[in-house]
């Protein structure tokens, strides 16, 4: 199959070339946000998308584990190989999740380059001040408040990417700068 694909029924262009876009970072620093307007772009673009959020993941995919260093490296190998198959098949995975450890994002990476399918590692590095004002789900005030244990970037350590694809710092442009960023790479890549 070619790289595009025309549907002549409809007279759409649907851009069939798959990536897996991996967005890391501390909770709420904006990834979701991004993936979500990423994924609107590309879609109006004739792009096939899938948003590969980490909460729903950890619902219908991850159940049952918890957050030791062997579980959430056992979540991103099951994101990475799910992010992996729709990539190979065409679609454009983008994964807002956190993915703390270094080794584990590596290995999605070798997953990707294994099967020759496109991977670009994007670090939504804001600063943990920012995203504790944020504080889109509350767990920074459940931190302060003891009610909370574990949280990535405050007292469970996060493993910043040293050479990702882009680095987004969202607190310094808007929604809109920042996937347009992500999409500039794609472009860049050959991929939008």
């Amino acid at each position: 199959m070619t790289a595009n694909a025309f549907r002549a029924d409809t007279k759409e262009l649907h851009v069939t070339t798959g990536a897996t876009v991996w967005l890391t970072g501390l909770p709420s620093a904006g990834k979701t946000t991004i993936a979500y307007e990423l994924a609107g772009r590309l879609r109006e673009e004739g792009h096939l998308v899938e948003v590969l959020d980490g909460d729903e993941i950890r619902e219908f995919i991850s159940a049952g584990l918890g957050f030791s260093r062997e579980d959430r490296h056992t979540n991103v190998q099951r994101i990475g190989f799910l992010a992996e198959l729709l990539a190979r098949n065409g679609v454009k995975a983008l994964v807002p999740v956190i993915a703390p450890y270094a080794d584990s994002r590596e290995a999605v990476r070798k997953r990707h380059q294994e099967s020759g399918t496109a991977y670009l590692e994007v670090h939504v590095a804001t600063p943990v001040e920012v995203c504790s004002v944020r504080d889109v789900k509350g767990l920074y005030a459940k931190q302060a408040a003891g009610e909370l244990s574990g949280l990535t970037g405050v007292d469970d350590p996060y493993e910043e990417p040293e050479s990702p694809d882009l680095r987004i710092e969202s607190q310094n442009q808007t929604v809109q700068e920042s996937a347009a960023a992500v999409h500039a790479l794609l472009t860049e890549r050959g991929l939008a």
